[in-house]
């Protein structure tokens, strides 16, 4: 069996997976029109200014939409299955495609309360997950 894949970086992103290794969640802000926004990007995508920060998130959402997936695109996910890929509506607004964990399947619904856990992976890496809240 394969180890589960760690994202290569970009020079964008790295602050973003720089806090997840502290287990933190961090998103992108625009300085000027304070919007927050998901994925890492050198400008925003609402006035596409480059004046852009760094900040914490809380780390809670709710699920927007989710399947659940019965066969592995990847061998290093075989032994996850059934897992759930959803996305999550952050609530700082953005939002971001992940799994939830920590729970069967069949209770993930559409609106439920989630908050972010940290899968380790090859290396020690950490990657966000989601979790019930």
């Amino acid at each position: 069996m394969s180890e589960k894949p760690i994202p290569e970086i970009s020079e964008a992103a790295r602050p973003y997976w720089e806090a997840a290794q502290r287990e933190e969640l961090y998103l992108q802000r625009n300085k000027n029109t304070g919007r927050y926004f998901f994925y890492a990007r050198p400008w925003a995508v609402d006035d596409y200014s480059t004046d852009l920060e760094w900040v914490a998130a809380s780390g809670r959402g709710t699920v927007a939409t989710f399947t659940i997936a019965c066969f592995p695109l990847f061998e290093s996910y075989a032994n996850d299955l059934p897992y759930v890929v959803a996305v999550i509506k952050l609530e700082e607004g953005p939002t971001m495609m992940t799994n939830i964990v920590n729970c069967k399947p069949e209770e993930v619904r559409v609106g439920m309360p989630v908050k972010v856990t940290f899968e380790e992976r090859k290396d020690g890496f950490k990657v966000p997950q989601f979790e019930p809240a």
